[in-house]
C-alpha cells in the first residue's frame, strides 16, 4: 500500500517538530519535505509530489499558506489559527476550483473537542457561562481558535477571556453559574504530544472529506 506523502510546514516551529516526529513514526505516511520561512511553498509540494500539507506556522500567514497549498493541488490540514470566516469561505471556492479538501481544526486534542462537545450541551440548562483560555505567552492570537470556536457551538455571545504566561501550553475552561451552584469543563494540554492523534487521524482521513471543513469533530 502506497505512503501517504507529507510535507509539514513550519517545521522549525514546536508544533512543527511534534508533527515531523508524529509522522516519521507512521507506517503509512511518507514525510516528503519539512518547509518554513524562506522555503518555496508551493514548488516544494509539485517537486515532492505531496499529497497532505500539514501548516503550524503563524496567523498572519495561515491564509496565504493555505492557498499555496490547495492551489498546487494538495489537500490542506491546517493547525494555524487565525482564520475568518471569510477566508474559511475563500478557502472553501478554492478546494471546489482545485478539488482537493483543507481541514481546518482550531485544536486537535482530542479532549479539547469533547470539552467544547460537552459545553455546548451543557449551555442549554445553564445559560450564563463564561470562557477563560490560557496559552503560553508566545502565542499571538487571542481570543483563540478553540475558545471562538467553543462559543460557536455554544450558539451564545459568551465573554471570553484571554492569558498568556510562560508555563502554560494550552489550556481552557468554561463555567457556568446557575442557582447557588457552578459548573467547570476544562481541558489541559500538558504537552504538544497531546496534538498528535488528531493530526495523524486528519492526515488519514483528509481524503475521504469534502471541500472545506472546519472542526476536528467532523472527523471524530
Amino acid at each position: 500500500m502506497a505512503k501517504i506523502r507529507v510535507i509539514v510546514n513550519g517545521a522549525k516551529g514546536k508544533m512543527g517538530i511534534e508533527t515531523v516526529k508524529a509522522i516519521m513514526a507512521e507506517d503509512d505516511m511518507e514525510l516528503v519535505a519539512s518547509t518554513d520561512v524562506g522555503d518555496d511553498l508551493s514548488e516544494k509540494i509539485i517537486n515532492n509530489k505531496a499529497e497532505v500539507v500539514v501548516d503550524f506556522t503563524v496567523p498572519q500567514a495561515a491564509l496565504g499558506n493555505a492557498k499555496k497549498i490547495i492551489s498546487a493541488e494538495a489537500s490542506a490540514v491546517i493547525g494555524t489559527t487565525g482564520l475568518s470566516n471569510e477566508n474559511l469561505k475563500e478557502l472553501g471556492s478554492l478546494c471546489a476550483k482545485h478539488k482537493v479538501n483543507c481541514l481546518v481544526a482550531p485544536n486537535f486534542a482530542v479532549g479539547a473537542v469533547l470539552m467544547m462537545k460537552f459545553a455546548a450541551e451543557a449551555v442549554k440548562y445553564l445559560p450564563h457561562a463564561e470562557i477563560i483560555e490560557f496559552h503560553h505567552e508566545k502565542k499571538l492570537d487571542k481570543p483563540s481558535g478553540t475558545a471562538i470556536k467553543t462559543a460557536h457551538l455554544m450558539e451564545k455571545d459568551v465573554p471570553i477571556h484571554s492569558v498568556r504566561l510562560p508555563g502554560l501550553v494550552a489550556h481552557q475552561e468554561v463555567i457556568f453559574g446557575g442557582v447557588g451552584q457552578t459548573l467547570t469543563i476544562r481541558h489541559d494540554s500538558i504537552n504538544r504530544e497531546s496534538f498528535m492523534p488528531g493530526v495523524i487521524l486528519a492526515i488519514r482521513k483528509i481524503k475521504t472529506l469534502k471541500g472545506l471543513v472546519y472542526g476536528l469533530e467532523k472527523i471524530l
